[in-house]
């Protein structure tokens, strides 16, 4: 089942991102220990589904993880 955008703000939410501005979309950054500065933004429509090759960029590219299952684990605690 493909997340919806609520998925994607409570697994920022969990996992200590920060919410950087809340306008169009929530925006949100978390710094790494290594210095890296990854970016996410949630769109307000936080009841639809993301599509699925805008998903897969979003895992891979602006949550940094290899696997959906990183993912739903953190969402579902």
């Amino acid at each position: 089942m493909p997340p919806k955008f609520k998925d994607l703000k409570r697994y920022c939410e969990k996992d200590n991102w920060e919410l950087i501005r809340n306008s169009d979309h929530f925006y949100y950054r978390k710094t790494l220990d290594d210095g890296r500065i990854l970016r996410t933004k949630v769109s307000h429509a936080v009841h639809k589904e993301i599509p699925k090759g805008l998903w897969e960029r979003i895992l891979k590219k602006q949550l940094c993880l290899d696997s959906e299952e990183a993912f739903w684990g953190k969402v579902k605690r």
